[in-house]
């Protein structure tokens, strides 16, 4: 999610990467790929292989604590990774919302259940939201179609009985907020 939320903040605003020669955008965007998407992919595919987890899908709550402690480690890295650049202040306020929502969803998940998905996908709402604040860009086409979107996968995740409804919203508002207010406010730890 934050590789495709990087690409659609790009593209509606180009100005959050404009410190970037075009092989340095392209470094960054397999650095977001690979800590992001495919570190956490292994790690949750070496988990079930060791049978730390039962099933990839982590049906248990108590199974997802190793799962977001290595996603938390390795958004950590990344967003440590870009303070490391030039980059835009949104661009940096995202990815510390992605990690704060992540520390968050963590803590939650020591006592309730909430949908990481809806958390993910909150954030790309909460994204888009902030880069055309920030900047005064209108793409309400790309923000109509997140929306469409967040709401496919909440009634996904709800038809498969994965989540109820209070997890769901949760979810999205934990995200959608935690990544919002992060990138819109500019301050950046």
């Amino acid at each position: 999610m934050p590789t495709f939320t990087l690409a659609l903040c790009t593209w509606v605003d180009p100005y959050i990467v404009y410190g970037f020669t075009k092989d340095g955008l392209l470094i960054v965007f397999a650095m977001v790929f690979i800590m992001t998407g495919l570190f956490p992919l292994c790690s949750a595919l070496l988990m079930r292989r060791t049978g730390v987890v039962s099933d990839i899908t982590m049906p248990r709550r108590s199974e997802r604590l190793p799962a977001y402690v290595t996603t938390l480690i390795y958004y950590a890295m990344c967003y440590y990774l870009l303070r490391r650049t030039s980059g835009h202040a949104v661009l940096l306020g995202i990815f510390q919302g992605a990690v704060i929502a992540t520390v968050l969803s963590l803590l939650i998940t020591l006592w309730w259940k909430i949908s990481a998905h809806m958390v993910g996908i909150g954030g790309l709402v909460g994204a888009l939201i902030a880069v055309m604040l920030v900047d005064g860009r209108d793409a309400p086409v790309v923000l109509c179609a997140a929306f469409i979107l967040t709401g496919a996968l909440g009634t996904a995740r709800l038809l498969t009985s994965d989540h109820t409804l209070a997890q769901i919203l949760a979810g999205t508002v934990l995200g959608g907020a935690c990544v919002f207010l992060n990138a819109w406010s500019g301050v950046v730890i």
